[in-house]
């Protein structure tokens, strides 16, 4: 089942560490005013001796956290911690409101029980480095400040009041063009601004996009830099991390550059127009898409916009699905949860798996000797069984299938013809 479309319950992920150098963090003015252009990267070529504490506010202790290496700090001194707005894999976040102006921020508090290794940890610390870095510019999330106290890592960033990219997906469906080349701009220019500052994202997708509030056409921010690294210059990047239905080829191959955030651009972009991702919308006709959003709609009886496993389970029962337990499970995978076009992704891909499997239980009727391959003869004998044409249609269908030109069909070209349609 393909990863796609996990809302914040999904562990991106990431295989091995192309992180930066361990630096230390230097604290940053903080501009009211985001400036207009991009600043050219600075990202320090050796550690920077310490200057002071990320945050400012009152140390509620003199013990120093082992995240941020700087004294705890009592985050309810300095903000008042309001209704919930989130909950992910690692923490949850909250709205709170500065005690000194009374400006509303976003508080994003991280269990430090869950930040078990020293990978969770320096993930954390390079998150927090890459916001400081790109805070300022428009089209990001502006970051705020960091604090550590004895239970949690609390970040503060800037409050987009209209959600997530994705849930605006979901609830429309697909965009008109001019909506997807609006939307399509903006994340573009997160591309540039993020290039232009030497950062590579390397995890783009609907849920890292903010929009700053619930107008029609609010415009987007990018956040959730966990993923990020500095881009050096004729460095190739190994590491694979990211979100699977995003990845470039490349990043499967273990060699890309900073080229891979363009094409995570370009699956949110197909996916604006279509509402579905891509590769695997191909044998889907748009009606059939809708039906998947109604049967969707009909098992989530909460209108949570995801599905249990019990809804699933009951749905399909009802449904007369042969599916396991083991597999209902696999579609659920960690999160006990599956939402929208996750579970149109799954679907799809039980489409091409069914499809896969019909492929090889046809090959061997064609393949009347067992031989391996289809021979001129074998292939003459089927279709005129079915009346599919005459000897120039099947020598022109063979020069058209047999890539290696050997005068025989072996079992990968007989895909590649069957998908083609080519016996249609």
């Amino acid at each position: 089942m393909g990863n796609c479309f996990r809302k914040s319950l999904e562990i991106p992920i990431s295989s091995s560490s192309d992180s930066p150098p361990h630096y230390q963090y230097r604290p940053i003015s903080i501009s009211s005013q985001p400036s207009t252009d991009p600043r050219p990267p600075r990202p320090p070529s050796k550690p920077a001796p310490s200057s002071g504490p990320i945050t400012k506010g009152p140390s509620s202790s003199s013990q120093v956290g082992s995240i941020l290496v700087k004294p705890y700090v009592d985050i309810t001194t300095i903000y008042d911690l309001d209704k919930e707005l989130g909950r992910g894999q690692f923490g949850i976040t909250y709205l709170c409101t500065e005690k000194a102006t009374g400006i509303k921020y976003a508080c994003k508090s991280i269990s430090r029980r869950k930040l078990v290794s020293e990978k969770d940890k320096d993930d954390v610390r390079r998150e927090i480095l890459m916001l400081q870095h790109l805070t300022g510019q428009p089209s990001i999330v502006e970051f705020k400040g960091a604090y550590e106290d004895p239970r949690n890592l609390h970040l503060v960033m800037e409050l987009c009041s209209g959600g997530e990219l994705f849930d605006q997906i979901t609830a429309k469906g697909n965009y008109s063009e001019r909506e997807a080349a609006r939307v399509g701009r903006q994340i573009v220019k997160v591309v540039h601004v993020c290039h232009f500052m030497g950062v590579m994202h390397r995890d783009l997708k609907p849920e890292n996009f903010l929009l700053i509030s619930r107008d029609e056409d609010a415009p987007l921010k990018a956040t959730d830099f966990g993923l990020s690294v500095f881009i050096e210059e004729g460095r190739v990047y190994r590491a694979v991390v990211g979100t699977p239905c995003y990845m470039a080829p490349e990043v499967l191959r273990k060699s890309y550059g900073k080229e891979i955030d363009v094409w995570s651009a370009g699956v949110i972009l197909y996916i604006l127009l279509i509402g579905v991702p891509p590769f695997w919308a191909e044998n889907l006709s748009e009606e059939e898409i809708k039906g998947l959003k109604q049967m969707f709609n009909n098992m989530d009886t909460d209108r949570s916009g995801t599905i249990t496993y019990d809804e699933l389970k009951t749905g399909l029962s009802k449904l007369g699905s042969k599916l396991s337990e083991a597999e209902i499970l696999q579609l659920m995978e960690a999160s006990g949860r599956i939402d929208y076009i996750e579970f149109i992704t799954a679907t799809m891909h039980r489409h091409r798996l069914d499809k896969k499997e019909n492929l090889y239980k046809a090959f061997p009727y064609f393949d009347k000797d067992g031989s391996g391959f289809i021979t001129r003869d074998e292939l003459k004998q089927a279709m005129t069984e079915h009346g599919m044409g005459d000897e120039a249609t099947i020598d022109e269908l063979i020069n058209d299938v047999d890539t290696d030109k050997d005068g025989r069909i072996d079992y990968e070209e007989f895909v590649a013809m069957m998908r083609k349609g080519a016996l249609y």
